[in-house]
């Protein structure tokens, strides 16, 4: 059983990740956490799903939220992101970290902060795109010199970062492979949960690679795997690479 925290629970992923963790027998819910601005703060949710019995009051103090659980998994902004991470540190807590938008800075931050914590830190939690990352360093592994590649995104007319962490990745994944410098091209449409293409081009053939996020459970469901994987590792910074094995 993995004892978690949800980090900003009354937002659109929070709510997910909850629900979803109600239908895992291998999830207990132990508390959920929000900004203290949040107007749901204080409110009492009978028999949250996941948490047995028990009765779970939205609260603001992460390290009240932060007692008694295995791993926080937060999608929520970069700086309260980096206050839960440094709480987790005190108390020797896991952290599952789904948020984007970290400066450089803010990432060397969570890079210290796993020489003392497990930390599953990854731009998407998708099974698939973390696939077709791998996908896509083995594509310009193979095909070489001279190749051109493009790459396009797009999401929801809300997101704050741009481009999506995803759209980074997929952009370190072709550099570190390859030394090509990708076309990244951004969109931001009405409600898309996610969408991203790759094309390779080369002399004399051409790849296109694309993965649609089809439902905001897809990264629930993928953050929930990962708080199972890091429960009990050692210090470290994990990618859900490592989280699937590929």
């Amino acid at each position: 059983m993995v004892k978690i925290c949800v980090a900003g629970a009354c937002g659109k992923m929070g709510r997910r990740i909850a629900d979803l963790a109600g239908k895992d027998p291998e999830i207990k819910i132990v508390s959920l956490l929000e900004s203290p601005d949040c107007p749901h703060v204080g409110e009492t949710v009978e028999k949250v799903p996941g948490s047995g019995d028990s009765v779970i009051s939205v609260i603001s103090e992460s390290g009240e939220a932060f007692s008694g659980v295995d791993c926080v998994i937060d999608f929520t902004l970069p700086e309260p992101t980096l206050e839960h991470l440094q709480e987790c540190v005190k108390r020797s807590v896991g952290i599952v970290i789904g948020t984007t938008g970290f400066s450089p800075e803010s990432e060397l931050s969570i890079r210290e902060a796993s020489r003392e914590i497990p930390i599953v830190f990854s731009p998407n939690m998708a099974v698939g795109v973390n696939i077709v990352f791998k996908v896509v360093s083995d594509i310009c592994g193979a095909m070489g010199k001279g190749l051109r590649v493009k790459v396009d995104e797009t999401h929801h007319v809300h997101k704050k970062d741009s481009p999506s962490g995803t759209a980074k990745k997929i952009v370190s994944c072709i550099k570190e492979t390859c030394g090509v410098e990708p076309r990244v091209e951004v969109f931001r449409e009405g409600e898309v949960i996610g969408e991203h293409g790759i094309v390779f081009d080369s002399e004399f053939e051409k790849i296109e690679l694309r993965h649609s996020a089809k439902d905001r459970d897809v990264f629930a469901a993928g953050a929930l795997r990962a708080a199972k994987f890091v429960k009990g590792k050692p210090p470290g910074l994990y990618s859900m690479a490592d989280v699937l094995g590929i």
